[in-house]
């Protein structure tokens, strides 16, 4: 009989990621039955996703509360329709809070359960470690330094370096990035990534933009560039545009291709998440920013125990580069901010080399080295 493998990514950045595990798992498994949810990326391989993916992509705790009873909803039906399958392994990919409740429920029942992208207890909820040990069968981690975080709690733990690393050049081709998109081989160009999720992009849009529409105001050769994740995302990014008036702010906004507009820019202003990896990986000076629903940012604010929320920035353990939460991320500071980044060809020469160090330390067999734990995971 075939095997049945469960897997289950929230997101864009998820879908990404996990289309990696896939193209390690999939030569081994070539007639398994893989699904449960995902998008376009692990498709590729033969997904079958069960649910729109949709459905998971909401972050913050009061936005999750917003749309509770449909993600509960899946969530219940999800984990009926496993328990009675039994799938040979479950694979949760990010979306912890999601993912864990299921991984619990099924390995309760003795269904074998692997999480792929460690939460991030060493940055926000400590907390969790006890209900990862209870839920968890294999943790596969994608930074050098949470190994030892699983070790120390008895989790089987595998580093499996970060796919991206793998995905992404260690020297990026400008020149043909801008050929691609339409640019000026020698224009000034800012990409801007005010998030994947509709919510980031309501809460992030206008205070992106309109640092945009300053540094225009300076510089009227500047060229700005907005990938957009998929068409909902494109009409809130235009809804909120309209909403702010700053529809005389002049942006390129193309569909997808977000690597292709990082490694067109001189710098990126960019939402904290995966996307500030990518842009390092990319080796671009960036700004990062974030704004989120007051309430959430008032808990999240107290239950943070150090300083850093990009990734750069944390796996550096400083501040490489320039981080503005919420009441801070104004127009006016990342436009100040982004236009030092234009300018300063020495701390570009320096987030360049940093970036570039970066790349190295994350960069392993990714794919062989998940598909490896997995199988293991499946015939133990």
């Amino acid at each position: 009989m075939p095997a049945n493998v469960a897997i289950v990514a929230g997101e864009t950045s998820g879908d990404l990621l996990a289309s990696r595990l896939l193209s390690g798992l999939r030569p081994q498994l070539p007639d398994a039955l893989i699904h449960g949810i995902g998008g376009s990326h692990m498709a590729q391989h033969g997904f079958v996703s069960d649910f729109p993916m949709e459905t998971l992509s909401v972050r913050g705790l009061f936005e999750v509360l917003r749309h509770y009873r449909e993600v509960k909803s899946v969530q219940t039906r999800l984990c009926t329709q496993l328990l009675s399958e039994r799938p040979d392994v479950y694979i949760g990919v990010d979306a912890p809070d999601f993912n864990f409740t299921v991984e619990r429920r099924l390995k309760e029942s003795g269904i074998p359960t692997a999480h792929f992208i460690g939460p991030s207890i060493w940055a926000w909820r400590a907390g969790r470690i006890k209900k990862i040990s209870e839920s968890v069968s294999h943790m596969l981690v994608i930074f050098p330094f949470e190994a030892e975080i699983y070790q120390k709690a008895r989790i089987p733990v595998t580093y499996v370096g970060h796919p991206l690393a793998e995905v992404l050049p260690l020297k990026p081709d400008v020149l043909a990035a801008r050929q691609e998109l339409g640019l000026p081989l020698d224009a000034t160009v800012v990409t801007i990534l005010p998030g994947s999720r509709l919510s980031e992009i309501n809460y992030n849009t206008t205070a992106f933009i309109g640092a945009a529409k300053l540094l225009a105001s300076r510089d009227p050769n500047i060229r700005f560039v907005v990938p957009m994740a998929g068409s909902r995302q494109r009409s809130a990014y235009i809804q909120q545009i309209i909403q702010s008036k700053l529809t005389d702010v002049p942006v390129l906004l193309i569909d997808g291709r977000s690597h292709i507009a990082i490694t067109a820019a001189n710098a990126v202003l960019v939402a904290s998440g995966t996307a500030t990896l990518e842009v390092a990986l990319l080796k671009k000076p960036m700004v990062i920013a974030y704004k989120q629903m007051r309430a959430t940012w008032e808990v999240m604010r107290r239950m943070g125990y150090q300083p850093w929320i990009g990734l750069p920035n944390i796996l550096a353990r400083e501040f490489l580069v320039p981080e503005f939460l919420q009441d801070a991320a104004t127009p006016q500071a990342l436009a100040d901010a982004l236009w030092e980044q234009l300018h300063d060809d020495q701390l570009v020469g320096r987030l360049e080399n940093r970036f570039l160090a970066m790349h190295h330390e994350l960069l392993r067999d990714s794919a062989a080295l998940s598909a490896a734990a997995i199988m293991q995971l499946m015939h133990k």
